[in-house]
């Protein structure tokens, strides 16, 4: 490695050109990035006593000795996004400045021969920068003053005009000029032969747009290869990945796509920092390693077209596209790497396309009915990250139907009658996502769909006036004496909402008024307000009955998941755990007073929650939530308790806790405790609850 200091207009001036190698990533500044230079060169120029403003490294390699007087191009491993970024600023500059030389070499012809082009070259030479895809088209076409294409690239054309606009807004360019000439840079060499471009690349820590953890995932795979098979590889299969995600989205999608590509693979849900490290061992296992790179980046290439289908909506085939948009209305990614694996078992057809359509449904009714009857998310992403373990795919829909209806209460797919209860009573109207219930009720059976974006949500009896913000006084005297409980209760609920084209005209009407409008409840065609205006007087009766009616049809919109019981007994009988111990096994807590404090214990962890569970081991008795989270060492004269969680985390007031962290212990978990006095049931417990509340809450 050889580094430098050096002055930035030198180095381009110098250098015959620099190329961006196509593992690297697209160019990727905002107006935020090129702000904060612009903001940086103004004050540089501005400012007599700044002689220099650093502006970070350019770190490349070339073959053979490394130094800007070679002629051979340079591939830029680091410093891609600044290069780029002066490279527009210089060319909006040229088309800016006019005759005019601000200061000396800062006309125009200079300015476009020392630092965009070689005149003297011609074809790919006759650039000073090459920029990959996309990005080299558009940079091109502002270099030589011609159309954009089609496809043109657009941060590079945004960030040109940007410049552009600030430079016209500046007027006198002396200021521009002067903070031009005093960037400086690192100029970093690196010798192929002793220097690890890719150890070099992750360990730089360089100013401006942090590098995602996608960028970090393409340049390990293709940096170490060799230009050609590069080149291969990345129009055979990351060039399409491109492609199909489109510029935006591939900036704001591929991170998270690869998170959830990695749960696929692994079963683990990686942190959102650690997806780079994550990849890196997943491609390390022998497994892959055998298959080959060409596999691995295939497999990343075939995923990203199934994520692009449902989470981008991309889908062509016209039943899965409506189904994945249902789902993404739901806001639901905790799904998606399940729907990965779906979506692959699709592709080779070991799960048939209707089949797809019914659990994609199954997913749906799963997440809105949980949201519906307020049951907490923040397990679901474990449940769908481990959704595909031991999923019997030669029965695919029976056994994902088992998967679900065997959840513990905490992620449990609520039952008809729970549903059925608390869509009633929610507050549905300020749902995250109102126009999708709404449209899936609407247009439930219809082949002929109604775009309720076209419509606005009604509230029969009104949410308020506009102006006081109160019930008016016609509706107060329509609900009666007790209006105001009524109104606060009801109003925002399943049985007093609907749709309508005609919200304006309703206004705060009356309800005789609003059914005998033209285009009023009485005639209107939408499902929705079937059955509205048969009613004499839309009061607290008339709510609860309409909810009730809506509230069935919710049933069949958003099924819950049913089998036969000979088909979740079978299913039982395989997940179940056999153990060849008992309790008798245990002879302390068999008879005696310990048999009897054992008892008590057990009684009330087991009322903790309908998903705990009980095993009984050789040396100890189990209680299990996902896993163990207290286990009972019976001994003669008290129950040695251990508890599964952190002893910095157990929160003790009286100090009865130990800390075994570093002994040897049967059992499970950093913390013990003993009991052996019923009085001291009820404090203990609330140490076991924070285990299982502990543990719970893990699976987020």
């Amino acid at each position: 490695m050889k580094a430098t200091e050096a002055k930035l207009l030198d180095f381009l001036k110098k250098s015959p050109q620099f190329v961006i190698p196509i593992y690297q990533r697209i160019y990727s500044w905002k107006e935020k990035e090129c702000q904060q230079l612009w903001d940086d060169i103004i004050r540089a120029g501005k400012n007599n006593n700044i002689s220099a403003h650093f502006m970070g490294s350019v770190v490349y390699v070339e073959k053979g000795l490394y130094s800007v007087s070679s002629q051979s191009p340079l591939l830029v491993i680091d410093g891609q996004q600044r290069l780029t970024t002066i490279t527009l600023l210089i060319a909006a500059l040229v088309e800016v400045i006019g005759d005019q030389e601000p200061l000396e070499d800062f006309s125009a012809a200079k300015l476009r021969g020392y630092y965009l082009t070689n005149p003297l070259e011609g074809g790919e030479k006759f650039y000073k920068l090459i920029l990959s895809q996309t990005d080299d088209r558009s940079l091109k076409a502002i270099i030589n003053r011609m159309e954009q294409p089609d496809d043109m690239s657009i941060r590079v054309v945004e960030n040109f005009e940007f410049f552009k606009s600030n430079l016209k807004k500046l007027g006198d360019l002396t200021s521009v000029c002067s903070g031009l000439a005093k960037l400086m840079v690192v100029d970093i060499s690196l010798d192929r032969e002793q220097d690890n471009p890719q150890l070099i690349f992750e360990s730089m820590n360089s100013t401006g747009k942090e590098l995602s953890q996608a960028d970090l995932i393409r340049n390990y795979i293709l940096m170490g290869l060799e230009p050609s098979y590069q080149t291969q590889l990345y129009e055979q299969y990351w060039r399409p990945m491109e492609l199909a995600f489109g510029q935006q989205a591939y900036s704001d999608y591929f991170d998270s796509f690869m998170r959830h590509f990695l749960t696929v693979k692994t079963r683990e849900i990686p942190k959102i920092n650690e997806v780079y490290e994550v990849f890196k061992e997943y491609s390390r296992q022998s497994s892959v390693l055998n298959d080959g790179i060409d596999a691995l980046v295939k497999d990343i290439k075939n995923y990203a077209v199934y994520f692009c289908a449902f989470a981008l909506d991309k889908e062509k085939d016209k039943a899965l596209k409506l189904a994945f948009k249902d789902l993404r209305e739901l806001k639901v990614d905790v799904a998606y790497p399940f729907l990965l694996e779906l979506y692959s078992d699709f592709s080779t057809r070991l799960l048939e396309h209707d089949e797809f359509v019914s659990i994609v449904r199954i997913i749906e009714s799963y997440v809105f009915r949980r949201a519906i009857c307020e049951i907490p998310t923040n397990s679901m992403n474990t449940t769908f990250a481990r959704m595909g373990i031991g999923l019997k795919k030669d029965r695919y829909i029976e056994s994902i139907k088992v998967s679900f209806l065997l959840l513990p209460s905490y992620r449990r797919f609520p039952r008809d009658d729970e549903f059925y209860r608390k869509i009633q009573t929610k507050d549905i109207y300020n749902f995250r996502s109102k126009s999708y219930w709404l449209r899936r009720m609407e247009n439930f059976n219809r082949k002929e769909r109604i775009l309720v974006n076209e419509y606005t949500i009604e509230h029969i009896m009104p949410q308020a006036d506009n102006k006081s913000e109160k019930l008016p006084q016609i509706w107060r005297s329509e609900l009666g004496s007790d209006w105001a409980r009524v109104w606060e209760t009801y109003r925002h609920t399943l049985g007093n909402l609907t749709l309508t084209g005609y919200n304006s005209e309703y206004s705060n009407n009356s309800f005789a008024a609003k059914c005998e409008h033209e285009f009023g409840f009485k005639f209107s065609p939408l499902k929705m307000n079937e059955g509205i205006s048969s009613e004499k007087r839309w009061d607290e009766t008339a709510i609860i009955k309409r909810a009730k009616q809506l509230a069935e049809k919710a049933i069949y919109v958003w099924p819950a998941v049913t089998l036969s019981q000979d088909i979740m007994d079978a299913y039982k009988v395989q997940n179940e755990q056999t153990s060849e111990y008992s309790l008798e096994d245990h002879p302390y807590i068999s008879v005696g007073k310990m048999a009897e404090l054992f008892q008590q214990f057990r009684k009330t962890v087991l009322e903790l929650d309908p998903c705990v569970t009980e095993e009984v081991k050789k040396l100890y008795v189990a209680f299990k939530a996902e896993t163990n989270f207290v286990d009972v060492i019976p001994q003669a004269k008290r129950l040695r308790l251990s508890l599964n969680m952190p002893f910095a985390d157990i929160d003790d007031p009286r100090g009865l806790c130990r800390d075994i962290t570093h002994l040897g212990r049967w059992g499970n978990g950093d913390v013990e405790v003993g009991l052996d006095n019923p009085e001291d049931i009820s404090y203990v417990m609330t140490l076991v609850t924070q285990a299982f509340e502990r543990q719970i809450g893990a699976f987020e």
